[in-house]
Parts: structure tokens; C-alpha cells; sequence
């Protein structure tokens, strides 16, 4: 019998310090999905009243002790920054550009820890303090295109996830969420550790405590002259316009045309991203998430971009050539 895990008070506050920027959170679920079998992540609500549930003590607590499973957010909206950045990788040789990564960081004397995944690992970064998402993502943007590693949604199907995902979020959004460090991945039915400690909360958490914490001087310094690739911001910067659905009297195009079973989940519907399935991902079918009020809108949580979700559907995006 494996011996039960205790969080203290003293673990749940270093671990807070670590982790959460803001008290929204997202749960996994219990039980997997009886029609892809996932354990998804939703936004908790009061019973009855259904308003927002926002993490305390208690909640990290039954986190680090196996009871529930927790999402963190990175950005806090109420400033735009976060205090860590993580690294998500899980395609082949993930694990390999994951410790190039790490390799490089330390020539910028830039202390990370590398986390255990189900499928590859999670390269973490904390910060001495708060620091602007949009700077973060510059400083990891940059050194994977110095690296040659793969950043997924740059045109590529594959590479590496960076959160934060987005620059700023408006008030009252969320972003997106990470799996808590150091709680049990429902799917797999385990914990995974940090490289370089004991396997033990106490152990784990005075590891993390003791990685030397990236300034805001150091990033200002790294991140000089540089900005986010072409490719980022044409994605962040696009959004749909009315008058480019219609050209004539053809139909509107309609992304629902194209993509198989879907499910509603809060305001949007979720189903297989077509880019995914082409490289045989997003098996659960949940990548593609299409705005029910307005289909136009939709986008891959996993980060292919609208150019590569309409070739592979065989839709491409007329690029107009001008005289």
C-alpha cells in the first residue's frame, strides 16, 4: 500500500508562491469521457449559484495530495505577467529539444527545471518576480529559432507549446491552463516529478525553491531588439471580417462543413482539429474549438493555424496577388 501523501500548510504556501498568479483555476475530471475517453478540464462553479470557484488552501492542498487535479493560468489579467514560464513538449525527440533548451538557458545563467510528462516533459522558468507575457514569450520565441527547435503553430504541426499563449488577455478572459505541477495526471493515474529531486513533495518543492529566479533586468536585457517571429504576429493579429466571407454570390464558408462529430462545451464546439489528424493527433477529438454563436470564428488549442486547418480540409486560403 503506498503511503499517503500529507501537504502541509507550510508546502501549500511555497507551492502558491511558486505557481499561482491568480485564483482562477481549471479541474480535471474524475472520470474519463465515455466517448474519447480523456479526462477534460472545465472552469469549477459554486452548486446552485453557479458562480466561479477560486483556489485557496484547501484547493492546492487536495491537489498536492491526489484528491483533485488542478490547471494554473499563467497571465494575470489585472497586469499582463506572470511569474513562470513553461515549455511544453510531446512529440518525438521532445525530450531532446526540451534539455537543448535547458542547455541554453544555463549560458544565459537562467535556472529551469524539467518536469516529467506523459508524453514528453514540461520545462519550467520562475521569475524573481511578475513579469510582462508578452516580454516571456519574446525571450522563448527567440531562443528556440536560434536553437532550430520546432515551436508548434508557427506553421509547423509539431514543436514545442509556450505558456503563456498569448501576449495580454482583456479582463475577465482567461487563457489558457497547465496542468498543476506535482498532482495526478487522471489519465495517467500518477504523479510526475521534477528531474533532480527526491521523489517527495517536501523534496520537490525545496528543489524549485532553491533555482535561481530570472529578473526583470536579465529579460529586459535578453529580450533587446528582438520581438515575436512574423508568422506570431500575423496569427495574433488576424481575425475574420464579414465582408471577406462572401465574395459575390458565392456561399459562406463554413468550417462545420468539414469536420466530423462535435459536442458543445460552454460556447463553443469542440471536435478533431483536420491539421492534427493529418499527423495522427488530437486522437480525442478536442483540439478544434468553433464559436457556436458565429462559426467563422475557431481556432486549434493545440496551435495550428487557420492556413494549415483549411489546406488540410482542402480549403486553402486564396492569397490575392496585387499588380
Amino acid at each position: 500500500m503506498s503511503r499517503r501523501v500529507i501537504a502541509t500548510a507550510e508546502l501549500v504556501k511555497q507551492y502558491i508562491a511558486l505557481f499561482v498568479n491568480r485564483r482562477a483555476y481549471t479541474v480535471q475530471s474524475l472520470r474519463p469521457d465515455p466517448e474519447s475517453g480523456r479526462h477534460y478540464y472545465y472552469r469549477p462553479k459554486e452548486k446552485g449559484a453557479g458562480a466561479p470557484l477560486w483556489l485557496t488552501d484547501q484547493t492546492i492542498s487536495a491537489h498536492l495530495e491526489g484528491r483533485m487535479t488542478l490547471g494554473l493560468y499563467a497571465i494575470n489579467p489585472s497586469n499582463q505577467r506572470c511569474k513562470w514560464v513553461a515549455i511544453d513538449a510531446d512529440y518525438r525527440n521532445a525530450m531532446d529539444d526540451l534539455i537543448k533548451l535547458q542547455y541554453q538557458l544555463t549560458t544565459d545563467r537562467v535556472d529551469s527545471a524539467l518536469e516529467m510528462s506523459r508524453r514528453g516533459g514540461h520545462l519550467w522558468i520562475f521569475l524573481a518576480a511578475p513579469l510582462l507575457a508578452r516580454q516571456c514569450r519574446i525571450y522563448i520565441y527567440d531562443l528556440a529559432g536560434r536553437l532550430g527547435v520546432p515551436v508548434k503553430g508557427t506553421g509547423l504541426a509539431d514543436g514545442i507549446e509556450v505558456f503563456p499563449k498569448h501576449d495580454s488577455i482583456a479582463t475577465g478572459a482567461f487563457g489558457n491552463a497547465i496542468r498543476g505541477p506535482l498532482g495526478i495526471h487522471r489519465g495517467a493515474g500518477r504523479r510526475f516529478w521534477f528531474y533532480g529531486a527526491d521523489y517527495t513533495l517536501e523534496a520537490q518543492i525545496e528543489f524549485l525553491k532553491r533555482l535561481r529566479k530570472l529578473s526583470e533586468e536579465e529579460l529586459d536585457r535578453f529580450t533587446a531588439g528582438t520581438d515575436l517571429p512574423a508568422e506570431v504576429l500575423q496569427t495574433v493579429s488576424a481575425a475574420p471580417k464579414l465582408k471577406d466571407q462572401y465574395a459575390g454570390s458565392k456561399p459562406m464558408f463554413c468550417i462545420l462543413d468539414y469536420v466530423g462529430k462535435t459536442r458543445v462545451v460552454g460556447k463553443n464546439y469542440v471536435t478533431r482539429c483536420p491539421s492534427c489528424a493529418q499527423t495522427g493527433h488530437d486522437r480525442g477529438g478536442d483540439n478544434l474549438a468553433v464559436l457556436v454563436s458565429d462559426p467563422r470564428f475557431y481556432l486549434c488549442w493545440a496551435g495550428c493555424t487557420k492556413e494549415m486547418i483549411r489546406a488540410a480540409i482542402g480549403r486553402p486560403i486564396v492569397v490575392r496577388q496585387t499588380a
